[in-house]
């Protein structure tokens, strides 16, 4: 067995099958297929069930996942530890975040990490709610993650630095309701039309909170994609509950940004594994505290449970 057959079955794993990971990792199908069989040999079992085109993972295959990926992932902190020896002048860096974070304050960090490190590659994994992010950071799918959170959460295998708070704002068309206002009391948002996302986010936590507290609006569309509320708002679909971050962007693309009163916050946290990081990882976490004005004290990490959400006082 060799690290090469690992990458060549997460390959598999993670693309969905032989051709596009054949695709992804720039060799061709039969070689692929011939290192994933040597591995099969090598380990006494059939790690995919073949199906016409199709590659379903047998019992085998998915015990195999997690100690694969932890050991790639020791190997590539060894090679990075050698890089780091000359300045972090290549690598690259794994993080996961959850859509509002990956708009701000990602894009910051990244920016100031590019800056400082030119040579080492970012990739931004997408998740959809806190629990994505620490479960891929955990499993060692990433090295670090970005989320928002409320509420205590225990978990041994994961540090995280607290960076900001955002507060929740409406995001409202030109042409929409609240015409000259900055500011909606939460109770106004009764008899509105709203876009919201799925179950197990802040923002859908916060408009379910509402309704509970008896503000009554009209769901009138629900979406997995964060990247579609703001086109569905520009569209005149429905006003969203969105994070801080969103605010500078939904000005320049012609829609107004409303404070949601009372003021209703989010928590924001950089996390890691516990152990030791890739020197690009350690960098990018030294860069985000830093920025934050933290140094390297980790904060108890939170999670996205349920969000206070009352809408009066």
């Amino acid at each position: 067995m060799d690290v090469r057959q690992l990458e060549y079955f997460l390959a598999i794993v993670d693309r969905g099958g032989f051709n596009r990971a054949a695709s992804a990792l720039y060799v061709s199908q039969p070689s692929l297929s011939q290192a994933v069989r040597a591995l099969e040999r090598d380990l006494g079992s059939d790690l995919f069930h073949r199906i016409g085109r199709r590659a379903v993972l047998t019992e085998a295959g998915k015990a195999l996942i997690q100690p694969a990926r932890e050991a790639v992932r020791s190997l590539q902190t060894a090679r990075a530890s050698v890089a780091a020896v000359h300045e972090l002048r290549e690598g690259r860096l794994d993080v996961a975040s959850v859509p509002s974070q990956a708009v701000e304050p990602l894009t910051g960090l990244v920016s100031t990490f590019s800056h400082r490190y030119p040579g080492v590659s970012v990739a931004i994994k997408a998740a959809f709610t806190a629990r994505d992010v620490v479960d891929m950071v955990r499993t060692g799918a990433v090295e670090l993650g970005l989320l928002a959170s409320t509420g205590p959460f225990s978990d041994t295998e994961v540090v995280s630095y607290a960076l900001e708070r955002q507060r929740f704002v409406l995001m409202v068309p030109a042409d929409g309701p609240f015409a000259g206002r900055t500011a909606v009391d939460c109770r106004e948002l009764a008899g509105q039309r709203l876009i919201v996302g799925q179950p197990g986010t802040g923002m859908r936590a916060y408009v379910d909170a509402l309704r509970e507290q008896g503000v009554d609006f009209t769901v009138a569309a629900e979406t997995e994609h964060r990247v579609s509320l703001m086109p569905l708002v520009l569209a005149g679909v429905g006003l969203a509950v969105v994070m801080d971050s969103w605010r500078d962007l939904a000005r320049r693309l012609g829609a107004r940004v409303l404070d949601i009163e009372p003021e209703t916050s989010l928590d924001i946290a950089l996390v890691t594994r516990r152990g030791t990081l890739s020197p690009a990882a350690a960098a990018f976490v030294t860069a985000a505290t830093s920025a934050a004005g933290l140094g390297e004290a980790p904060q108890q990490l939170t999670d996205t449970a349920a969000v206070d959400g009352h809408c009066v006082g």
